[in-house]
């Protein structure tokens, strides 16, 4: 993998591109040539373009617009603008070790915006370096594209993440097998619908069965709370059945295009996304 360093003077002798996002998240690339919020003195470039992940901060990415128009072209894109994503370059809009290796999902959730930004067929992109995998639907894509993947994640020098999630409905036992192998330090599945229960269930029984442990934290699921219609009882009696299921909990608070969040919503979501907290809470 080539280093920020050296990805930052390839920048240079080609276009230099700057980079910016409204706000910092772990994921945000940490090199010279990338800017949350607005410019400073030294910002120089050919091209600046705003990456927005999020709906909710379009109205700051517009404003960061203006102010970055008058140190170069802007061009406005990301996730939150509905643009389907391209070819992925480590370092580019996510900082090093994350990896993006297929885009799309065949499955068409309410919730999720995936599918109707990137399609419902998969798209396999060349595997690149990386230790996260952020993969809209990694399960949904070949076998061969799949083993490939593993493969790849097996020669990098951090274990194995997959904070993208796994659909566990599509977990077959040859997956278990490469994941056992593959001994990652995370694998998010997700509860988002009733529905999703009993192949979360499935997919515990496979992987504790396999030599997963539920002390060792590997085993995660999010859990889509605070929906319409959701309430508080209902919201932890679903947490609660994950971490039942072998899964430690994760708390994932819906919100619209604007952002808002319910006071108390919020509240109970902190409770439920930090480990050390979740761990105490549950059995």
């Amino acid at each position: 993998m080539a280093s920020t360093c050296e990805r930052c003077r390839r920048e240079i002798r080609e276009v230099r591109v700057i980079r910016v996002f409204p706000r910092r998240t772990r994921a945000t690339p940490t090199d010279p040539l990338s800017y949350v919020g607005p410019p400073d003195l030294f910002a120089e470039a050919d091209e600046v373009h705003i990456s927005v992940t999020f709906s909710w901060d379009l109205p700051a990415a517009e404003r960061l617009a203006r102010e970055w128009k008058h140190v170069a072209p802007v061009k406005l894109g990301g996730p939150a603008t509905g643009m389907p994503g391209g070819p992925f370059e480590p370092g580019q809009y996510l900082r090093d070790g994350y990896t993006i290796t297929s885009r799309g999902c065949p499955n068409r959730c309410w919730y999720c915006g995936v599918w109707r930004r990137e399609g419902q067929e998969v798209r396999p992109l060349p595997i690149r370096d990386g230790w996260n995998v952020l993969d809209d639907n990694l399960l949904a894509c070949p076998e061969e594209h799949i083993r490939a993947v593993f493969a790849m994640l097996k020669r990098q020098t951090e274990r194995a993440q997959f904070t993208g999630g796994m659909e566990a409905a599509r977990l077959e036992p040859w997956h278990v097998d490469a994941l056992r192998e593959l001994r990652p330090k995370q694998i998010f599945f997700a509860y988002d619908t009733p529905d999703d229960l009993e192949p979360l269930r499935e997919a515990g029984r496979m992987l504790l069965a396999a030599g997963f442990t539920t002390a060792s934290h590997s085993l995660r699921a999010y859990v889509l709370i605070g929906y319409p219609g959701d309430c508080l009882d209902a919201a932890e009696n679903r947490l609660l059945q994950a971490s039942d299921a072998g899964f430690l909990p994760m708390a994932m608070l819906y919100r619209d295009a604007s952002g808002r969040r319910d006071p108390v919503w919020a509240r109970f979501q902190r409770a439920w996304a930090r480990p050390a907290m979740v761990y105490r809470r549950t059995p």
